[in-house]
């Protein structure tokens, strides 16, 4: 028997990506994903009406989410896998994730404003936006205000250091595992070979090896050959999990498309 296609990392518009739950699914029929999940930022909104419409469709699903945690000043990504979506404990974790972005966002705006750009908090404040454009609401603001051109400009111009701008201090990485294992799921770090959310690879192993993770995201679109084989031979090595995903988030994010890299379910361990 063929191996199901697996993709265990797609984002919907219950955090920054532009479909709704029944979209993603549709898209993994068109794709022939046998196995996915849903892993919104700091969310289970979509979880759900996600796990009843795939397993409708014959598609294996396993419930997800991906938290926001703070290591030695770095922002990392925690993938949450066959979670209790009802968790009371999970669910206070994600709001108050989620309070913390959405009190960044406008903190970075009084920010930009102070410094002369032409926004205001009020403003701000009243602005109303379509979700199924994908993304988060400052950038959609400083985007319709001409402002700004996509997210690689936001993050490469506007949300920088040199504008006091930065993520806020989430949770520990342990206390994201914790909160994980309270849910009964299973803790893997996100994309660990990112250049964007850590320092790297080989410093990334060497400083969060020890953090007792369950696993690691190895097969990414960010990741290449060798970073992902270096990877897979470091969760057989230590006897960890392995999981893997596009990082799609529809029409957002350019070069994220659902199903790809091609992955199989041999190819994973998530028990």
């Amino acid at each position: 028997m063929i191996p199901s296609r697996v993709d265990l990392h797609l984002h919907t518009i219950a955090s920054d990506g532009t479909w709704t739950a029944k979209e993603v699914v549709e898209h993994a029929q068109k794709v022939g994903l046998g196995v996915m999940a849903i892993t919104d930022h700091d969310s289970v909104a979509s979880v759900a009406e996600g796990k009843s419409l795939a397993e409708s469709a014959g598609i294996k699903f396993h419930t997800g989410t991906e938290i926001c945690s703070t290591f030695q000043g770095h922002c990392f990504h925690v993938l949450g896998y066959d979670i209790d979506i009802n968790n009371k404990q999970l669910l206070e974790h994600l709001a108050y994730n989620t309070k913390l972005l959405e009190d960044t966002d406008e903190e970075s705006i009084a920010r930009l404003a102070a410094k002369g750009w032409p926004v205001t908090v009020e403003e701000y404040r009243a602005y109303k936006y379509d979700r199924k454009r994908g993304g988060f609401k400052s950038l959609l603001y400083l985007i319709d205000k001409g402002l700004c051109k996509d997210i690689r400009d936001f993050f490469s111009r506007i949300f920088t250091k040199k504008n006091s701008l930065d993520f806020p201090t989430f949770p520990t990485i342990e206390d994201t595992i914790a909160i994980i294992h309270t849910a009964g799921g299973k803790a893997l770090l996100a994309h660990s070979a990112s250049q964007f959310h850590g320092p790297g690879l080989d410093a990334t192993l060497q400083k969060l090896g020890d953090k007792h993770f369950d696993g690691f995201e190895c097969y990414h679109t960010g990741h290449n050959r060798e970073d992902t084989a270096t990877l897979v031979r470091y969760c057989h090595e230590h006897n960890l999990l392995i999981s893997g995903g596009s990082d799609c988030h529809g029409r957002f994010v350019d070069g994220r498309i659902i199903g790809k890299p091609v992955i199989y379910e041999d190819e994973i361990r998530l028990k």
